[in-house]
């Protein structure tokens, strides 16, 4: 086979691969993610993954959606492991987000923490902040993103722009590529999808992003951006990864579910054990035969 015939060979199968990452992250879905899956352009799972790669250095990585006085489980779980995977393989990662979950976050991880403020005092915060970061690549993971109005809204349309840093313009104003993940059309980047948003029932973010990521659960979302590193790298980075500690760490200060609102181990409404077996198909499918099995 010619150098040529083997790339292209390469990248089908890179293709391909990430189709089934996406097709196994958009499992259990029923907030219309599979119905926008079908207008986005496939692999953005690899794309991301291939992003990530080409721009190693400082990654700001926000996270954190506003939910009763505290922040929801859906986003955080996936921000610490992919955080924790980045460290490893020679990024520095540094968490971007606003109390009450800064404070968490602060006590065992690099966090840069931002105002509850407007639009206006916003603004120079987030300038000041990337001069001091001088981030290489910004990744936004479940969080609210400014609606068409300049509000914000959770999923049941309550406005919730009093509770939220403006975490949009990291996106807007930074130098470097972006990355979004989320699950409901509410999100930092599902500007770059509007048209196809237009029969959910949600109040969309009108904030675009370099490349997009959905899933059911923007947790899971995460792992099939891991899962795509790990085929790049040759590496099960899932062994870095431990959601059931993470969980239990941030429901033990104050973390709820996003959909039940309720304090316990729980994504998106959906128990913890759901999010595992998530991990355990993709680990299945990147190494079908690792190191001890048969």
């Amino acid at each position: 086979m010619s150098q040529v015939n083997f790339r292209l060979d390469l990248c089908a199968r890179m293709k391909t691969l990430s189709e089934n990452i996406e097709n196994i992250i958009l499992q259990h879905g029923d907030r219309g993610m599979n119905q926008l899956g079908q207008s986005m352009k496939p692999g953005y799972c690899r794309r991301a993954a291939q992003m990530i790669l080409a721009n190693r250095g400082v990654v700001a990585i926000g996270t954190g959606f506003p939910v009763s006085g505290s922040f929801e489980s859906d986003g955080p779980i996936g921000a610490i492991a992919l955080y924790r995977v980045l460290a490893k393989i020679g990024f520095d990662p540094v968490f971007v987000c606003a109390p009450p979950i800064s404070k968490i976050l602060a006590h065992n991880f690099f966090t840069h923490e931002l105002p509850l403020v407007n639009w206006e005092a916003s603004r120079p915060a987030v300038s000041r902040a990337l001069e001091e970061l001088k981030p290489d690549l910004v990744i936004s993971i479940e969080r609210p993103g400014v609606a068409a109005d300049g509000r914000y809204y959770n999923m049941r349309g309550v406005d919730i722009t009093g509770q939220t840093a403006k975490f949009d313009l990291f996106l807007m104003l930074a130098k470097c590529p972006s990355i979004a993940f989320g699950d409901g059309g509410n999100e930092i980047g599902m500007g770059n999808m509007l048209e196809a948003l237009d029969p959910l029932d949600i109040i969309p973010s009108v904030t675009p992003c370099d490349e997009l990521v959905i899933a059911s659960v923007s947790n899971w979302g995460v792992y099939g951006v891991i899962a795509a590193l790990s085929s790049l790298l040759e590496r099960d980075l899932f062994a870095l990864v431990d959601p059931e500690a993470i969980s239990d760490h941030l429901v033990a200060n104050g973390c709820v579910d996003g959909v039940t609102q309720r304090r316990e181990s729980t994504e998106d409404g959906f128990p913890l054990h759901i999010g595992l077996a998530i991990i355990q198909q993709l680990r299945e499918l990147i190494f079908p035969t690792r190191p001890g099995q048969n």
